[in-house]
């Protein structure tokens, strides 16, 4: 099982700074997931700066979310 995401930041250029129930904190780029009528309206700045921590991951208000695999799996430890 992985890490539980309990903080996100959101960052510049669609990143966000996670930090999970392990103590790392980590960069996950959602660029590659921006694409579709769904996800891309995290184009939008104002909505993708709306991030929350939601169950084992993050999500969006209007139900978009990451897989908890994906996010921490696919996200950057932050040396």
């Amino acid at each position: 099982m992985y890490p539980k995401a309990v903080k996100v930041e959101p960052l510049s250029d669609y990143r966000l700074e996670v930090t999970f129930n392990n103590g790392e904190t980590r960069v996950f780029d959602v660029k590659p997931y921006l694409r579709g009528e769904w996800f891309s309206e995290l184009l939008d700045e104002a909505v993708f700066r709306q991030v929350k921590v939601a169950g084992l991951s993050v999500a969006w208000p209007d139900g978009q979310d990451i897989a908890p695999d994906c996010l921490y799996a696919n996200a950057v430890a932050i040396a």
